[in-house]
Parts: structure tokens; C-alpha cells; sequence
């Protein structure tokens, strides 16, 4: 692994904090950019109360000189303006272990396997580091990688294609067609199933439930080779499902016509290969989605994901109290009835950490020059 990504902070802590190390040298970053995604997080109809406390913006602490990476491990830090309100209970060192305990695990969150394997009593210490609060620090990572694939024409983007039972029936979305989606409450190219999508979450939100979808990622202008075919650890699509998966919420992930595929002959899911003096190699369909033995074949990458609908709802599910095993309803906190558009934008950053990842692996981690070197 050529980049490494350490983060570090609780849901209601200080702040949540990032080390970003193998950036190599000389890569120009702008504060703004990365800014802007923190932002692009906290949109997305269906989102809490917490939101319209929090205005996260990061702060560099090392790693940068004018604009421009050092080489060095990059630190950083998105603060907790929702601090304030819970320091009593989160400060590192007076904080009364007592406040706002939790001690009814919700069905489908951390709660309960957390605090079994690190023998809490206090299920606060669980949700606190498992909240979705840590993929402030993956977003605020991930434009700093994808700032350096910007610069070889490498562009990422999303689009959400399902909340809950509203989907848009449009099969192959064209990455010029992703632009729209930054207009979208919903992150959704086609205004027939935005509207839909948000009847579905107000309809969710009335019955104090919640709702999970489908978001799909596309990349344009990776070269052919990135990844490996040579072992499994190093196989691209290994990877970007794992890093996937990694986002709090993501239960499913494929590549290309993924599930679809399955049911079709091969004849009907294999690209066929044609060439010519002006394009080379190239295919007239992408059903592979991009990738071939675990290796980028030059066409756009298609990767989708599934998240689960939010563990907290508002009329909880039946669970059991920790320590008198009595029925009792779930814990409640605040949260969203839908962060899938919210997810999407977390779904962009660890691709583009991992691709970045497989970038420098194979045109060199020390500095921008030498991979422009290599590049040509």
C-alpha cells in the first residue's frame, strides 16, 4: 500500500482528525476544494438536525507549504462545532462517564457486538467512534487524492440510482449526465425520480422510519494496468469493493453489470475488442465496468454500492436492556432518515483514495515530476 489513511475522533469528541501519508511531493491542493466536499457531505434531503449545527472545514496542520504537498504525512483536523453542547460528557479527561449513557443497542448498528468485544458497560463509547461523524476525515482525505488524479485528467464522480423503492429506470447513465445530480437534493440525474425519492422520505420520516438506496460511481480517464492481476491482495476491484464497505451503512457492492450480469449468457456481458489508429483498443459496450482480471482496461469505471436503511429510527425496534436482558425499545439518537445522497459523496472519496493508491503505485510515490515523467 502505497497511501495510508489513519483517522482518528468520536462522533461528539473535539474534532475528527485524518493522517493521510504517501502523498507524494509537489501536488498542488486547494483548501476550497476540499471544503466544498465537506460541504457536498452535509447536503442531501432526508438529513438531520445535526447538519444545520455543523459547518465543517478543515484545518491542515502539517504536511503542506503553499499550497503544495511536502511528501511528509499530511495531518488534519475537521472541529466538532456540536462540542460545546457535549462537553460535560466527551471531555478526554473530565467527562462525566455518566452522561447520556446508552444501554439499549439498536438492531443493525454497532451497538451490541462493540460493546460485547470491548467490554463496555456503556454503549456511548460504541456509537461515539462508529457514528458516520468518522467520514468527515475520509471525504476531507479523499479530495486530497483525487486533487492529484485531477491533474492527469482523472475525474470521479456519483449519482444515488435507488432510495428505498424509487429508482430511476434509465439502465446506463452516461458520465456527462452526473453533472445534474450536483443540482439534486437527492443526487439523482432524472427529476421524475428525485420527485419520487423524496415522497419516499417524507412518507419514511412521517412513520419515524428510514430508508437505505443504491449509489453508483463513475471515473473517467484512468490509464489500462491499474491493479494487478498477479496476486489477489493486489486485484483493483478487491479493493475498491473492500474500501466501499468500509463506509458506515454499505452492505453490497459490483462492478459493471455486476448482479445483472449474472443472469445473462456470455456472450450477452463480455465487451468485444475492436481497434483503430485513432483510439487504439477499445469496446463498444462497458458491461465489465471498467476492469478485467482485477486490472483498469481504459474504459470508465462503474462501481455501485448498497446502503442499509439508518439503525435509528424514531419509532424504535424492540431490543433487550444490556444489563436486565428486559425487553425494551431501541436507544435513540439523533439522526437522519436518509444519508444515501450524503453517502454518495463519502463513496467518491474512498474510491478516490484507493485509486490514487493504485496511481502511485504504478507511476511512482515521490514526486509530481516524476509521475508526469512517467505519465508521458
Amino acid at each position: 500500500m502505497m497511501l495510508r489513511l489513519l483517522t482518528a475522533g468520536e462522533s461528539h469528541g473535539q474534532a475528527v482528525t485524518g493522517i493521510l501519508e504517501g502523498m507524494p511531493a509537489g501536488v498542488p491542493i486547494s483548501k476550497a476544494i476540499i471544503d466544498h466536499h465537506l460541504a457536498r457531505r452535509q447536503k442531501g434531503y432526508g438529513r438531520g438536525g445535526r447538519m444545520k449545527i455543523e459547518k465543517d472545514q478543515i484545518q491542515v496542520l502539517s504536511g503542506l507549504r503553499g499550497g503544495l504537498t511536502l511528501g511528509s504525512p499530511i495531518s488534519f483536523m475537521i472541529p466538532n462545532k456540536d462540542y460545546e453542547n457535549w462537553k460535560e460528557g466527551m471531555d478526554p479527561f473530565q467527562g462525566d462517564l455518566n452522561y447520556k449513557k446508552v444501554s439499549h443497542p439498536r438492531p443493525g448498528h454497532a451497538d451490541l457486538p462493540g460493546a460485547l468485544k470491548y467490554s463496555f458497560s456503556d454503549m456511548r463509547h460504541v456509537l461515539e467512534r462508529s457514528s458516520a461523524r468518522e467520514t468527515t476525515a475520509r471525504v476531507a482525505a479523499g479530495s486530497i487524492a483525487s486533487q492529484l488524479l485531477s491533474v492527469f485528467g482523472i475525474e470521479v464522480a456519483s449519482h444515488v440510482r435507488r432510495i428505498g423503492q424509487a429508482a430511476i429506470e434509465q439502465k446506463q447513465v452516461e458520465f456527462h449526465e452526473l453533472k445534474a445530480s450536483e443540482d439534486s437534493p437527492v443526487r439523482s440525474v432524472c427529476k421524475d425520480a428525485e420527485r419520487r425519492m423524496i415522497q419516499c422520505i417524507d412518507e419514511a420520516r412521517e412513520d419515524g422510519d428510514t430508508l437505505g438506496g443504491v449509489i453508483e460511481i463513475q471515473v473517467k480517464g484512468l490509464p489500462v494496468g491499474l491493479g494487478s492481476y498477479t496476486h489477489w491482495d493486489r486485484k483493483l476491484d478487491g479493493k475498491l469493493a473492500g474500501a466501499l464497505m468500509s463506509i458506515q451503512g454499505i452492505k453490497a457492492v459490483e462492478v459493471g453489470d455486476g448482479f445483472e450480469g449474472v443472469k445473462e449468457p456470455g456472450s450477452c456481458v463480455h465487451d468485444e475488442i475492436f481497434y483503430n489508429e485513432t483510439n487504439g483498443f477499445n469496446r463498444k459496450t462497458n458491461h465489465a465496468g471498467g476492469i478485467e482480471g482485477g486490472m483498469t482496461n481504459g474504459e470508465i469505471l462503474i462501481i455501485r454500492c448498497g446502503m442499509k436503511p439508518i439503525p435509528t429510527l424514531m419509532k424504535p425496534l424492540k431490543t433487550v436492556d444490556f444489563h436486565s436482558k428486559d425487553v425494551h425499545n431501541a436507544a435513540v439518537e439523533r439522526s437522519d432518515t436518509c444519508a444515501v445522497p450524503a453517502a454518495a459523496v463519502v463513496a467518491e472519496a474512498v474510491v478516490g483514495l484507493t485509486l490514487t493508491d493504485a496511481f502511485l503505485e504504478t507511476f511512482g510515490a515521490d514526486s509530481m515530476e516524476e509521475m508526469k515523467r512517467r505519465w508521458k
